[in-house]
């Protein structure tokens, strides 16, 4: 891992809240508002984007764990903002606070932690 990454660094995406990210279970609408399961879906994502510029070559990131509270519900059509923040640095561990707001509230928060291994440690990982 290239020694770039610091304690703060940030990195923040928007996105749309569409009916493809409601709630849902083998295909039946639960509630017409952003799901949970797509909450962490996009805070993994946000985080990863931070560790994809530091990553070396032979380097690749795997989720590790996933903490996350669902605050509020987002409907259809609502732009989520998830600013994500480097708050670990522990040996190949990465961990990053997950902030998800609209524009008047807090939607969800939560921690990621993402550890960074050899490609080819990963291979021989899978089974």
């Amino acid at each position: 891992m290239k020694p770039e990454l610091t304690l703060g660094t940030k990195h923040s995406i928007q996105i749309t809240v569409t009916n493809e990210m409601f709630a849902q279970f083998e295909g039946e609408l639960v509630h017409p508002v952003y799901s949970t399961a797509m909450m962490v879906y996009h805070m993994e994502w946000v985080s990863r984007q931070i560790i994809l510029r530091v990553l070396e070559e032979t380097e690749e990131g795997m989720g590790a764990e996933v903490k996350v509270k669902h605050l509020a519900p987002a409907k259809e059509g609502t732009i989520l903002t998830l600013e994500a923040t480097v708050v670990g640095l522990k040996k190949n561990f990465i961990i990053t606070k997950v902030l998800i707001f609209s524009e008047d509230r807090v939607v969800g928060e939560g921690e990621v932690t993402q550890v960074i291994l050899q490609k080819s440690k990963i291979k021989s990982m899978i089974v």
